[in-house]
């Protein structure tokens, strides 16, 4: 992990096209802005995390529900 020290209004970029800036402090919370190319996704982490967790779930629902379809195809074919 990088760990740096910036002031307010000093930014660090991330490759070419990603800047993030230092915009302010506020307590214990750091304000930051993203300036980066509209089809890069900027999530909270905990937002991250909560969809991975929903695209596996669903991955998981969806596979279940495929097996028990071709099993229910395969029972009317035989008849």
């Amino acid at each position: 992990m990088l760990v740096l020290r910036r002031k307010i209004g000093e930014a660090v970029m991330i490759g070419d096209e990603i800047q993030v800036q230092i915009l302010g402090i506020e307590g214990d919370q750091i304000k930051l802005g993203f300036l980066a190319p509209k089809d890069v996704s900027i999530l909270r982490q905990e937002l991250y995390q909560g969809i991975v967790a929903e695209n596996l779930a669903a991955k998981e629902q969806t596979s279940l529900l495929q097996h028990e379809q071709i099993l229910d195809l395969l029972k009317k074919f035989k008849m």
